[in-house]
């Protein structure tokens, strides 16, 4: 089964759709119109621009081109997770707690099944390793972006409560404990609602393409079942990390709680 090409013409068609939806937008006085068709464009070249770098990566497979892209997707992901906390650590904690928790999970995990499930040759290849690790980033950047943002917010609205626990003599990671819970919970909330609808309400993406590109549907099904394994994991794990090392940014060694460090 060969694939269908699609001309420029069939993307100013899909393109007509967004411009319609905010003129809708503009019509009803949502206020979304700009950044509907800011965040179209934007799209529209970061994946002209990825696909014309990857097409060359492939063309010339070397370590030191993925690891470079890899990096890039990282701290790119890193950004995304702070701009989106309304209150965030400050500093260089604000961009390397989630940093550090994705590359931890995201990165152990990908090199994982490049080595050990898929074994491809070189483990490296750009063909698996550069999607397979922007779609375990995706994720577990949302997971960690909620997750950070609940215990940020919990701590500074409930500051008074927490002070008083301490205060009566409970550590800190008791009088904290119950905040940093709810907080993974949000985290992983999305991939657990992922996993238990897909197949039934909706076909993950990576499936989805693959059986457009032709592949057998129960092949594409073992591969998407895999990455959901993957990500599931690796959002879990990052989120975990993200929390611990936010809860404890947040508390001094006496355990006094320290809002300053929140912005």
């Amino acid at each position: 089964m060969s694939v269908i090409t699609l001309t420029p013409l069939d993307l100013v068609l899909a393109a007509a759709l967004v411009v319609l939806l905010a003129g809708l937008s503009l019509r009803f006085d949502l206020g979304l119109e700009g950044r509907i068709l800011v965040a179209a464009g934007r799209m529209t070249a970061q994946l002209l621009l990825i696909g014309l770098i990857l097409r060359t990566i492939f063309a010339h497979v070397h370590l030191a081109w993925v690891v470079l892209i890899a990096v890039g997707m990282l701290l790119a992901a890193g950004r995304e997770v702070m701009a989106r906390q309304q209150r965030r650590l400050r500093g260089w904690w604000g961009l390397g707690t989630g940093t550090g928790a994705m590359f931890v999970s995201s990165f152990s995990v990908t090199v994982f099944a490049l080595c050990v499930i898929v074994g491809t040759e070189p483990w490296y290849a750009p063909q698996y390793a550069i999607p397979m690790l922007g779609m375990l980033l995706g994720n577990t950047m949302t997971g960690i972006a909620l997750a950070m943002d609940r215990l940020t917010q919990a701590a500074w609205q409930q500051r008074a409560v927490i002070e008083q626990r301490l205060l009566l003599g409970e550590e800190a990671q008791t009088a904290f404990g119950e905040m940093r819970r709810e907080s993974m919970r949000t985290g992983m909330i999305p991939i657990v609602n992922a996993m238990a609808a897909a197949g039934i309400v909706s076909l993950p993406g990576m499936m989805t393409g693959q059986i457009l590109a032709g592949s057998p549907p129960l092949e594409a099904v073992k591969y998407q079942i895999m990455i959901m394994f993957l990500i599931a994991a690796g959002t879990g794990f990052g989120v975990m990390i993200a929390i611990a090392l936010t809860s404890r940014r947040l508390f001094d060694e006496r355990d006094r709680l320290r809002l300053d460090v929140l912005r």
